[in-house]
């Protein structure tokens, strides 16, 4: 059927609290949609509040055990369920898992347009809408720089792609069932326009940047990146290396969990933020991002140019996202703490650092949120909606 913009338009915003970059995602695009479409009512849901206990045991319990305990059984599931043989009995579920707590916020929201960051949210949504007789544009906006077999999901309208090799990586999984090539859309992925100002600074504007926060604008400035959730595991590794690298740095930590403050270790002053809304200010003013690489940390780094060191990543989807920069010669992965010196204080050279620096933007999207926006909206107009 012809599903028609209405004014006003009813999102629900859809994500999952596995990490902090589902919801970004989600909140980056609605908001671009709001430029739009002025007359926008956005609800929000998150996958993580409808699931009974039993079903957050085996879900997101799980998978916060195999990353700070036993990451080598999490890359054994993403790699073994990364295939067209994937067990049925898998897939199904992402149809129903929350599914009674979804029925009731979506009855409630009349949304004519759902957006996901997550896999199973989209599928969820489908046959929520199936039950409710509902009929909404379904999308999913992939929040990494790989396509695994569960972003893949027939449910969704329109799929949302960081960059076209995603795309062709999404057509694969999606000959099977006939997967239109005008449903999937090549847009990045969305970050807030918070960091949009930020995108053409200059080195005094920078130094402006550090001054305002409490630092040196002459010492370099890293950031680390630990995930949403600040469930890295190796943090502490991590940090006791940038301490010792024979030169004073300044490094900010924005979650973990250590005290909030500012201490000197080593040659390193530790600023342990927390939470912060100062964030894209932060990164802009960084040299160089150091951590794990979740698909949103990459957006916003590569669309300020600022280059990463990756260490740590979570296996599968975050070792992809690496793999990614390290290709694109926009940042360095190295195996283990001597690497990690070593590539620090390489990439710390400016000559090298400038080199990463542009190979980095040649990758950003830094309008990725205003790109889903328009490819949601001429969904939307087109009637893909079921």
């Amino acid at each position: 059927m012809t599903l028609p913009v209405l004014h006003p338009l009813r999102v629900f915003e859809f994500s999952a609290a596995f990490g902090g970059g589902h919801a970004q995602a989600s909140d980056a695009l609605s908001l671009a949609l709001e430029a739009l479409i002025p007359q926008l009512i956005r609800t929000q849901g998150d996958f993580v509040s409808y699931l009974n206990r039993f079903e957050r045991l085996w879900t997101l319990d799980l998978y916060s055990y195999w990353l700070e305990y036993a990451p080598g059984g999490y890359r054994w599931f993403y790699t073994w369920t990364d295939s067209e043989q994937e067990p049925k009995f898998i897939t199904n579920t992402f149809n129903y898992l929350g599914l009674p707590g979804l029925l009731r916020d979506l009855a409630a929201a009349q949304p004519g347009l759902v957006l996901s960051s997550f896999p199973t949210n989209v599928a969820l949504a489908d046959t929520a809408r199936r039950r409710l007789g509902q009929h909404f544009l379904n999308v999913l906006a992939v929040t990494d720089y790989r396509v695994h077999h569960h972003w893949a999901r027939p449910e969704a309208d329109l799929l949302l792609v960081a960059s076209e090799e995603a795309k062709g990586q999404m057509m694969h999984w999606g000959r099977r069932w006939g997967l239109d090539e005008s449903r999937v859309a090549v847009t990045g992925i969305p970050i807030s326009a918070r960091f949009t100002p930020l995108l053409d600074r200059t080195p005094e504007q920078v130094a402006a940047l550090r001054v305002r926060h409490g630092l040196r604008p002459g010492v370099p400035l890293l950031v680390v990146s630990t995930g949403g959730k600040g469930t890295y595991p190796t943090l502490g590794r991590l940090l006791g290396v940038l301490s010792n690298l024979g030169r004073p740095v300044q490094v900010i930590v924005t979650s973990g969990r250590g005290p909030k403050g500012v201490e000197r270790v080593g040659g390193a002053t530790l600023h342990r933020t927390g939470f912060t809304l100062d964030f894209p200010e932060l990164l802009a003013a960084a040299d160089l991002v150091v951590g794990k690489a979740g698909g949103l940390t990459v957006a916003e780094t590569t669309a300020l140019g600022v280059p990463m060191v990756v260490y740590e990543p979570i296996p599968g989807q975050e070792e992809y996202n690496a793999e990614y920069l390290l290709t694109h010669a926009a940042g360095l992965w190295p195996r283990d703490a001597h690497e990690l010196r070593r590539a620090l204080l390489n990439m710390l050279d400016p000559d090298e650092r400038a080199r990463h620096s542009r190979a980095a933007r040649v990758l950003g999207v830094p309008d990725a949120a205003d790109r889903a926006a328009r490819a949601v909206l001429a969904a939307l107009n087109a009637g893909l909606g079921r």
